[in-house]
């Protein structure tokens, strides 16, 4: 059991079928944080609308994430766009889950990181929003191939691979966007006099230096199953889990999500 001073995990797309709960859970049981930030689309609010999908496993990693605050983890939920919905929340908390728009985080050698979860940065999502939606349909049939893809490769023996992830760093535009945000990102960090940001929202997990400042990207859970980790001593690392320790439980469909309907009822008081 690893013991980390902060975990960063973004892009989780709870209620999707391309959403690797399997993965997240083992990686949450076997690593533990003073501090967890939870960095947009968690729950995927978009796909929710079209269709539930809720498996046991997407509900146990609510309960999981619930739990760790319970027992005195500090958990903050950053909302992005595919959960939107909860930045009506803003300084509310839910079973000692914080919702905060943005927040700064201070590394244990004194680095002010700003964490957000990126969206509002995306020309895309600001300007041409229909183009994301369409987007996300074609991205979700990817996944969609993607979790075929890997049942074959898990037969085998081989670990997880991410034929969207290879497929998205093939195209030179996808390349081109991707650069682009990152920059962006550490521009607005240096606005905002910080030494460096944490965001999601693209699926690359990163950890580089541009123009001075410390970009931090910790990935995702559905493409390169990864999270950001500051060490006890201040490092900033990224971990893979791309191999779960263990057989995963079988994940059936549930019809209800205690974890997400004590939310609302809380929400609504």
């Amino acid at each position: 059991m690893m013991h980390y001073k902060a975990i960063w995990i973004s892009d989780v797309h709870l209620g999707t079928s391309g959403c690797q709960a399997d993965y997240l859970l083992d990686f949450l049981k076997h690593n533990e944080a003073d501090k967890y930030y939870l960095v947009g689309d968690i729950i995927d609010g978009w796909r929710l609308k079209k269709s539930f999908y809720w498996p046991q496993s997407h509900n146990d990693v609510v309960q999981k994430l619930l739990r760790k605050a319970r027992k005195g983890s500090e958990v903050i939920y950053v909302p992005g766009n595919h959960d939107e919905s909860a930045r009506q929340f803003f300084g509310l908390s839910f079973g000692d889950v914080k919702v905060v728009e943005e927040v700064i985080h201070i590394t244990v050698d004194g680095r002010k990181l700003w964490v957000t979860h990126g969206d509002q940065f995306d020309g895309v999502m600001q300007y041409a929003k229909w183009l994301a939606y369409v987007g996300d349909n074609l991205y979700s049939f990817i996944l969609y191939v993607n979790r075929y893809f890997n049942m074959v490769r898990a037969k085998m023996g081989l670990q997880y691979w991410s034929l969207s992830q290879y497929l998205k760093h093939q195209v030179k535009n996808a390349v081109s966007y991707i650069a682009d945000f990152e920059h962006i990102m550490a521009r607005e960090a240096r606005l905002r006099g910080c030494d460096g940001v944490v965001c999601g929202h693209i699926h690359k997990a990163e950890i580089r230096e541009i123009d001075g400042l410390l970009y931090c990207n910790d990935g995702d859970w559905v493409e390169s199953l990864t999270a950001l980790v500051e060490t006890q001593t201040g490092e900033l690392k990224i971990i893979h889990w791309t191999q779960i320790k263990g057989e995963p439980v079988e994940s059936p469909q549930i019809t209800l999500q205690p974890a997400i309907e004590s939310l609302i009822k809380e929400a609504a008081l």
